[in-house]
């Protein structure tokens, strides 16, 4: 099996991981692009990528790819990359519901030979035990011997433009030895960091899956701290500077943890240790911890608004930022919806402002429409909850402008220096 001019590559699903990577092939493979959302595809094809992971001009430099919404346009290819999102359901399991899709419509049009590389973040085992199955069925092939896969899990940052596709080492890892190097050859070609061959797929699906896990846990650490520092009295962020000048002390901030990797991945790897029969505790304790900042967030807001005599009841409060991350439209599992929805429960009047977010978007995922501009003198209560670049613009004076004569602002972020907002995480 050799990487040549013949290579063909699909991409499987066309957003925050598809796409980066479908222009960096299609930059020296024919590539073509699928998506089930015909405006997606269509704004691709004029040029438009609203997850501003990419630009016009690179949209533009990847000559050899082509969008499609037809499933039989993949059909000449000989590498298929699967980019779909893999959430979790109300109840904290895994939904594998678009990679079973992906893989059904992959079974249809898969031959021999072919290659299928799997980048969706899910618990070690899930491609070989659920994913395969499923091409082996609608196919009617036979794995490892009519067809292979390979898993490379991505490790894209939303809204980060120093750490890109190109910049960041790729894992990768094959269904047998020769597949194995046929992927770590693939991505090789594209990426400019280098790869790292796993010595299974097992293996790289488990280092993708407690990254984000280790990440969540740090946090968690620093979330726990916070909780227990406000009871003290003590500012979290000068203890946390006192402590960073040692030299090893892990420079983690406390924070809301959404997205769609940090407060989802650790559900994947939990799930595959109750279904071997291990009760995992740690990680567990973290996710709990790290998911219940929202109502600790409106806790510590409403006893200060209490203390200064505000009125809880109808009060009128901002919220600064929708995205689950700074100077990004991304909204997926955003934590910034547990506030609201706790300041709600208080029967308190919430806007919330976010010049990054499509008010539809908005609208479609969480029933919220954003104010276009926040009012001046408005508001019982700001709450700066995402560090939009714009937002520290403003500055600690317009952010008080926004606030009625007697007003609390919290500062979630450490956007402003110590003393100019009332509350801090």
């Amino acid at each position: 099996m050799q990487l040549t001019n013949n290579t063909r590559i699909a991409i499987i699903g066309l957003g925050y991981v598809g796409l980066p990577l479908a222009v960096e092939f299609g930059k020296k493979y024919p590539t073509t692009g699928f998506d089930i959302n015909q405006g997606r595809v269509q704004e691709l094809k004029n040029g438009v990528d609203h997850t501003l992971e990419t630009d016009s001009h690179e949209l533009e430099a990847a000559k050899l790819l082509g969008y499609t919404t037809d499933a039989e346009d993949l059909r000449e290819a000989t590498v298929y990359i699967v980019t779909v999102p893999t959430p979790i359901d109300d109840y904290k399991q895994p939904d594998l519901t678009p990679l079973r899709k992906a893989s059904e419509t992959l079974g249809k049009v898969i031959k021999k030979g072919d290659v299928v590389v799997y980048e969706s973040t899910v618990y070690p085992g899930a491609t070989e035990e659920y994913c395969v199955p499923v091409l082996e069925q609608v196919s009617g092939l036979v794995f490892n011997q009519d067809f292979y896969i390979g898993y490379s899990p991505e490790r894209i940052n939303p809204g980060d433009k120093e750490h890109r596709l190109t910049t960041i080492m790729k894992v990768t890892s094959g269904s047998t030895p020769e597949v194995a190097d046929f992927v770590d050859a693939l991505y090789g070609s594209i990426i400019e960091a280098g790869t790292h061959k796993a010595s299974s797929v097992k293996v790289a699906e488990a280092a993708k899956v407690i990254e984000n896990t280790q990440r969540d846990l740090n946090i968690a650490l620093m979330n726990e701290l916070a909780i227990i520092f406000a009871k003290l009295d003590i500012d979290t962020e000068d203890v946390l500077k006192a402590a960073g000048t040692k030299w090893n002390f892990l420079p983690f901030r406390p924070g809301l943890v959404g997205g769609h990797c940090i407060g989802v991945d650790p559900y994947y790897l939990t799930h595959k240790a109750e279904a071997i029969g291990y009760h995992p505790q740690v990680i567990l304790a973290g996710r709990r911890i790290n998911d219940g900042m929202g109502a600790h967030v409106v806790g510590r807001l409403v006893k200060h608004m209490i203390k200064r005599r505000i009125q809880v009841d109808g009060a009128h409060v901002l919220v600064m930022g929708l995205t689950f991350k700074e100077n990004c439209p991304d909204l997926r599992n955003t934590k910034v919806v547990d506030i609201i929805n706790e300041l709600k429960d208080y029967n308190i009047n919430v806007d919330v402002y976010d010049p990054w977010v499509s008010a539809e978007a908005a609208q479609h995922e969480y029933a919220i429409t954003p104010v276009q501009a926040p009012v001046q003198g408005k508001y019982d209560a700001v709450i700066m909850a995402v560090a939009h670049r714009e937002f520290k613009e403003i500055g600690a004076s317009g952010l008080r402008a926004l606030g009625k004569l007697e007003h609390v602002l919290f500062d979630l972020k450490y956007v402003l220096p110590k003393g100019k907002a009332d509350i801090r995480l």
